[in-house]
C-alpha cells in the first residue's frame, strides 16, 4: 500500500483514539463534579456501549496501518540503537504495544465482570500518559530523526 495513504489512515485513527482518551481523562472526569452520580453512570454506560463497538475497529485500523508503516522502516528497526530515529521509533512501538496490552486487559476485565472504577481510572491514566509520550515521540522523530 502507498506510504502516504498508510500514514493518513494511521494519523486519522490516532486522532480518533488519542482524542477519545483525552476526552475521557480530561473532560469526562471533570464533568463528574457537576453532574449527579446517577446521571453520570448513565452517561458512562452509554459512552461505554458506543466505545466497545467503535474502538476495536479504530485500534485495528491504527495498528494495521502502524504495522504497515513499521514494515517500511524495517531497516531502522533491525538495529534499534543505530540512530535517533531508530531509538524513537522502537520506543514508540513499545509504548503502542503497551497501549494494546492495556486495551486487551480492559476488555477482559469488562467482559469477565471484574472491572472496577479504580482499575478503570488507572488504566485510563496510564493509556493517557502512553499516548502523550507516543505523540511527543512522533513529533520528535520528525525533528531529531
Amino acid at each position: 500500500m502507498n506510504y502516504g495513504l498508510l500514514l493518513g489512515i494511521h494519523l486519522f485513527a490516532a486522532i480518533f483514539f488519542v482524542g477519545t482518551v483525552f476526552f475521557e481523562v480530561l473532560i469526562l472526569e471533570n464533568v463528574r463534579k457537576h453532574v449527579p452520580s446517577d446521571a453520570m453512570r448513565t452517561v458512562e454506560r452509554g459512552i461505554g456501549v458506543v466505545a466497545r463497538k467503535v474502538m476495536p475497529w479504530v485500534i485495528l485500523t491504527l495498528f494495521g496501518a502502524g504495522f504497515g508503516l513499521a514494515y517500511t522502516h524495517r531497516a531502522a528497526l533491525v538495529n534499534p540503537f543505530a540512530s535517533n530515529f531508530s531509538i524513537m521509533l522502537s520506543l514508540k512501538i513499545l509504548l503502542a504495544l503497551s497501549v494494546l496490552g492495556h486495551f486487551f486487559t480492559a476488555m477482559y476485565l469488562i467482559h469477565s465482570g471484574k472491572m472496577r472504577t479504580n482499575t478503570s481510572k488507572r488504566i485510563h491514566i496510564s493509556v493517557f500518559v502512553h499516548v502523550v509520550l507516543i505523540v511527543l515521540l512522533a513529533k520528535a522523530m520528525l525533528y531529531w530523526g
